[in-house]
């Protein structure tokens, strides 16, 4: 396994369409493995390969991670077939919008469909915390960056403090 380096914000890539993944294979399983490592290594619960430069449609996620526990799980061509009307607020962040925290708002619940680590489909119900893990790492594959929920005022503070504090690591 090999942990990779990850984009931030406002690197173009991870504005990239993810593409399909035409097979689930030892290469998927090993960028799936990399991923792992390379968001436990930045001390986070999700992560799109996007994010690490590979625009496939693969999310990698542990949120059991911050207890100390290990319950790792890939979503592979993961689609969201339902949303509850109901929304929730979490406040989220992102290992590609580092150090910015904010709240946004979406679907309470889901229904996800995905191809697990095997290839094999398998359908989720999500609530709470997964879903909005979900939706925000889904995002990605879109294109999208939790920021990006933001009102324009609040997402262009967050892009000043984010690049401020770019500018600060390469002098410090």
């Amino acid at each position: 396994m090999t942990i990779r380096p990850i984009l931030t914000a406002p690197d173009p890539r991870l504005k990239a369409l993810s593409q399909t993944v035409d097979a689930v294979d030892a290469a998927t399983r090993r960028l799936i493995d990399d991923m792992l490592e390379s968001m436990y290594a930045a001390d986070g619960i999700g992560l799109a390969a996007v994010q690490i430069g590979v625009a496939e449609r693969i999310i990698v996620m542990d949120l059991d991670q911050k207890d100390g526990k290990n319950n790792p799980r890939a979503f592979i061509n993961p689609t969201i077939t339902w949303r509850s009307e109901e929304l929730a607020t979490f406040e989220e962040g992102c290992l590609s919008v580092p150090e910015i925290w904010e709240e946004v708002e979406r679907a309470a619940k889901i229904t996800c469909e995905f191809l697990d680590r095997d290839g094999h489909k398998q359908i989720l119900e999500a609530e709470g915390l997964l879903a909005t893990c979900l939706q925000h790492e889904m995002d990605h594959l879109e294109g999208v960056l939790f920021i990006d929920h933001l009102s324009r005022l609040k997402r262009s503070i967050a892009l000043r403090k984010l690049q401020k504090a770019k500018r600060l690591k390469e002098t410090g």
